[in-house]
């Protein structure tokens, strides 16, 4: 969420109002949808832009839309006219008549998205259905909280349960509300879900706030999941911040889920899924067990 808010507010800034010259699709494998055309939005005016979870929807006149989800790898820059792209992460451009507005995609997995759409109901079937954090009460956010029994992880980065709320800020959120990332949603008390509540609202919008600002000044370039003020994600190794202990982590394919034993778990090291299951037995339970057994093996 606070990424994309960010990004809406820096386009908002530069290109509402504008018509777009043209629509311009570099990497055929971005586009997901036949109908409507890229030519038809030629000469449309940019009305807005808006959130609908992880993805940015622009409004053009006309009731056509663009609807764009970056993923984890989808960048977009802000260019004068007549710039030269990236010749080889460029995926589309925004040719806007002040300013192009450029998506590039790193590395080889093309997982961005860009469907174009007709009609206020062919955009609503992009709506993945997750709950708006900031706009409901605590009771609305329980209620969907415990629909499954699932992970508190991957219930808050679940785009059908909560809307706009990636693995980064599930990480944080867990690790202000001092509750393990594999605790099950139907099995923890009403207090640690109420301290997840407040968590995500005071997050979110910390967040959304701060990255808004920043857009003020300049178009966000160094839109990352792993920012140096964030407390756990992407600090595996170094302390944390509210009481020193070594941050941890779990990391299942390109994914990994960090956070602080000592806050969190009860002091326990959570299993990583494949070196635990190597490990078997082995498998050391404590971070002090794991900091023995790497010392022995210099």
């Amino acid at each position: 969420m606070p990424e994309i808010e960010a990004y809406r507010h820096a386009i908002e800034a530069r290109a509402r109002g504008d018509s777009l010259v043209a629509l311009r699709i570099v990497h055929p494998f971005l586009l997901r949808s036949v109908s409507p055309a890229p030519e038809r939005f030629a000469g449309r005016r940019l009305e807005g832009t808006r959130r609908l979870g992880k993805r940015i929807v622009f409004d053009f006149e006309g009731d056509l839309h663009a609807v764009l989800h970056l993923m984890v790898a989808g960048r977009l820059h802000w260019l004068e006219v007549g710039a030269k792209l990236h010749k080889t992460r460029t995926m589309m451009v925004m040719e806007f008549e002040r300013g192009w507005l450029q998506l590039t995609e790193a590395g080889k997995k093309r997982r961005a998205s860009l469907i174009l759409a007709e009609g206020e109901a062919a955009v609503a079937e992009q709506d993945p259905g997750g709950l708006e954090i900031l706009e409901c009460d605590y009771a609305t956010f329980a209620e969907r909280f415990r629909l499954e029994n699932h992970t508190l992880k991957r219930n808050l980065s679940d785009a059908r349960l909560f809307s706009g709320i990636g693995g980064a800020f599930a990480d944080e959120i867990l690790h202000r509300a001092e509750a393990s990332p594999v605790a099950l949603s139907q099995r923890i008390d009403e207090a640690c879900l109420a301290r997840i509540y407040e968590a995500c609202v005071e997050l979110l919008s910390m967040w959304t706030e701060r990255l808004v600002a920043e857009a003020d000044a300049a178009f966000p370039e160094k839109v990352t999941a792993f920012r140096p003020d964030m407390q756990v994600h992407g600090k595996f190794g170094e302390p944390c911040p509210r009481c020193a202990a070594q941050i941890q982590r779990i990391v299942y394919a390109s994914r990994e889920t960090n956070y602080c034993p000592a806050c969190q778990t009860g002091g326990k090291l959570l299993a990583d899924r494949a070196l635990s299951r190597l490990l078997g037995k082995d498998w050391p339970k404590t971070p002090e067990a794991l900091e023995q057994r790497r010392q022995a093996k210099r």
